[in-house]
């Protein structure tokens, strides 16, 4: 069995997650977001737009700059994704499809059997309105029914159209912003899709586990099921399976006390030069467990903590330079003011302002152009935030207020 190093591992697994490659320096096309996409199979989706949509930052961390429309025409234009429960709610490659077939076949919800049962046939007919009419988001809805709360509080409409989504009997046509279009599913997904053969389970989560340590480079057996959400008592067999049939490779990492295995295919690059600011919905570092076994980064939310017991702040984006995760920086686009503001920005133990601040200024500088605004302005009021400051004014796009 293999032995790997710890920063052996961090290299792997940068490597298949795209950052052993630089960023494009001319203009970013369907190509390179294909490029990406290839390495990562999946987009979170997440309704925080702190800074932009979950979906959008993983491209911008790997491409730099580059035109979201470019996502949105590949996803709701080209065909060439589709939306589904994955790692939650996400954007996956069209090619996934009949392996989450086993996953919408068995969808169940307490939530959609009240419905059903407190308004018979209103399901139903919330789909035969979409049959007649097109595309339709809950508003458009003859009866959408009344929201019961303010956040999860869905109205029946809601209910049905995600009750109807989770079964694969409608697939999202479009979205305007936050907005979701219903659509029937054979009208959303390409006609040489849905006539692919499905996957059972077993075949399922054979498929979705190797795509996950393709994505992953070396990843425990719970790192594999996290990739796609599979059930971890189920998946472990199965990747076990996968590894005495030579489909996956075990090996030792120092300092892991779990099996770990490693992806056929992973490179090992000799070192690896990046600098990237990740959204928390990044598949570096979603699963924060892993983020803390690969880069001794301890990694939580805090958006629904209460502001005075937060450590680091609403929004942190992890600093990824070279193959180590060396800050956190609280980050949020205030788009009336034309500015982007860091309130808060942490080192981590080995790292020093003086190697970070530079590349972490240029990338505020990056963000903050590609998110049309204007400056960045640091408030954070520690060392690492005295440095950007001190800083800005060199990196490029001007000086920091």
């Amino acid at each position: 069995m293999a032995a790997l190093r710890p920063d052996q591992v961090r290299r792997i697994v940068l490597a298949a997650q795209g950052f052993d490659r630089p960023r494009p320096t001319g203009r970013v096309d369907i190509r390179h977001l294909r490029a990406v996409l290839g390495r990562l199979d999946l987009l979170q989706i997440d309704a925080v737009q702190t800074v932009e949509r979950a979906q959008y930052l993983p491209l911008f961390s790997r491409l730099g700059p580059y035109p979201t429309t470019l996502l949105d025409d590949a996803a709701y234009r080209r065909r060439e994704l589709f939306e589904a429960w994955a790692h939650e709610a996400s954007l996956v490659t069209m090619e996934r499809w009949p392996a989450l077939a086993h996953r919408r076949d068995n969808w169940s919800s307490s939530r959609a059997a009240r419905l059903e049962a407190q308004r018979p046939g209103y399901i139903a007919a919330v789909r035969g309105e979409i049959a007649d009419r097109g595309p339709l988001a809950v508003g458009d809805l003859s009866d959408p029914g009344a929201r019961t709360g303010p956040w999860w509080g869905w109205s029946p409409g809601k209910a049905a159209l995600e009750a109807l989504f989770a079964w694969g009997e409608v697939a999202i046509a479009t979205r305007h912003g936050q907005t979701r279009y219903y659509d029937l599913t054979e009208r959303v997904i390409p006609a040489d899709v849905l006539a692919r053969p499905v996957l059972d389970r077993d075949a399922a989560y054979r498929r979705l586990l190797l795509v996950a340590a393709d994505a992953l480079g070396v990843a425990t057996a719970a790192d594999l099921a996290d990739y796609y959400r599979l059930h971890g008592p189920t998946a472990r067999p199965v990747v076990e399976r996968l590894s005495r049939e030579g489909h996956l490779e075990p090996v030792e990492v120092c300092g892991w006390d779990r099996p770990a295995y490693r992806a056929p295919g992973a490179r090992l690059p000799r070192r690896i030069t990046a600098a990237a600011l990740l959204t928390p919905f990044d598949p570096l570092v979603w699963h924060r467990d892993r983020a803390e076994r690969v880069f001794g980064f301890r990694y939580r939310l805090e958006f629904y903590v209460p502001a005075a017991q937060r450590i680091y702040g609403y929004y942190v984006m992890p600093f990824l330079l070279d193959d180590e995760l060396v800050a956190r920086v609280d980050v949020k686009a205030d788009r009336r003011a034309g500015v982007l503001r860091v309130p808060g920005a942490f080192l981590e133990r080995s790292a020093s302002a003086g190697r970070v601040a530079t590349p972490l200024a240029t990338e505020l500088r990056t963000l903050a152009m590609w998110l049309e605004l204007d400056d960045v302005a640091v408030t954070a009021d520690d060392a690492l935030g005295d440095a950007l400051r001190r800083t800005l004014p060199s990196a490029p796009g001007g000086a920091a207020r």
